[in-house]
Order: structure tokens, then sequence, then C-alpha cells
């Protein structure tokens, strides 16, 4: 298995109660929900950003302001 990295994360309880019974739904820890909602984010993101590759900002023209 690939090393995971590990890292400190602050969340309001709102959003953490939710997660909580968003896990528990889903059969998951609040560590695996976290990790599945970004992993899906990243997917989502990824299939988005296919069509082209991003020219370098060096590249990209500025709309001149009037």
């Amino acid at each position: 298995m690939a090393e995971k990295k590990s890292f400190l994360l602050r969340l309001n309880p709102e959003v953490w109660n939710e997660i909580e019974r968003w896990a528990a739904d889903d059969f998951r820890s609040v560590n695996g929900q976290i990790e599945f909602i970004l992993h899906e984010a990243v997917e989502q993101r990824r299939k988005k950003k296919r069509p082209g590759p991003t020219p370098p900002a060096s590249e990209v023209p500025r709309k001149e302001e009037p």
C-alpha cells in the first residue's frame, strides 16, 4: 500500500457533524469519508480539464481595461 500523507484539518462543528452522519450512512469512518469526497472532487476536476493543455500564464492574452 502506498504511504499516505497526514495533516491537520480544522472544521467547524456543523460541517464535522454532517460529514460524520454521511460517513455513517456510507459505512465509512470520518477520515475515510473525507478521503472519498476529496478523491471524487479530484476526479471531477480531472475530467473537466481533459479537453486540452492549459497554456502557461505568460501566453494567456490579457484583457485590456478601457
